[in-house]
């Protein structure tokens, strides 16, 4: 799979503009603007990511996108943004949480279809601790970034709880699709930022 290429100091300016960007909507109620040619060839190219929250361990919110359509320091900024106050799964983020914040960007690669035919192959494809995975049934989509197997490490049940994100009650074979990607990963905690 195609890797990306950051240079620690394109990871750090990454995560200080996302916290940049939460703190500039709690503070002017507006989304920070930035103009990508400001920033290195890395940070300029089409890339997907997605902006996960922590408060005190617990997940506190989480959006992204899966296909790369902006420079990639863009994304990260609307999606830090998006983190923080658009999650439905949470209430806004709060001035008085901002500090205690930890902030961890996923950079995705181009995601690749899985070939299949019954539910068990996919199964078996599926690599543990690797692999982002989408997955499709009709109308219904769901993801899980490749982090949430340190929380589901078992294939079946990272699978499980897939489905039922994507409100898929039973597979059909045939019907259901898949596709992987992987991540390049990086938080506050890990680089000191």
């Amino acid at each position: 799979m195609h890797s990306f290429e950051l240079t620690s100091d394109d990871k750090s300016q990454l995560l200080v503009l996302a916290r940049q960007s939460i703190n500039h909507y709690l503070s002017e109620d507006r989304p920070l603007q930035v103009d990508a040619t400001d920033y290195s060839a890395n940070l300029q190219q089409l890339a997907a990511s997605f902006v996960t929250l922590h408060l005190h361990e617990q997940l506190r919110g989480c959006i992204g996108a899966l296909e790369a359509y902006q420079p990639l320091v863009t994304d990260v900024v609307e999606h830090a943004r998006g983190a923080a106050f658009q999650d439905p799964r949470f209430n806004p983020i709060s001035k008085t949480e901002t500090n205690d914040l930890e902030i961890e960007i996923s950079v995705l690669t181009p995601s690749q279809q899985i070939e299949f035919q019954q539910y068990e192959q996919l199964l078996e494809e599926i690599r543990p601790g690797t692999d982002g995975l989408i997955i499709q049934q009709g109308f219904q989509k769901a993801t899980f970034l490749p982090s949430v197997w340190e929380q589901l490490p078992d294939p079946r049940q990272f699978l499980h709880h897939l489905m039922q994100k994507a409100g898929i009650l039973s597979p059909v074979d045939g019907e259901l699709q898949a596709w992987r990607y992987e991540t390049l990963k990086f938080s506050e905690k890990e680089l000191s930022v």
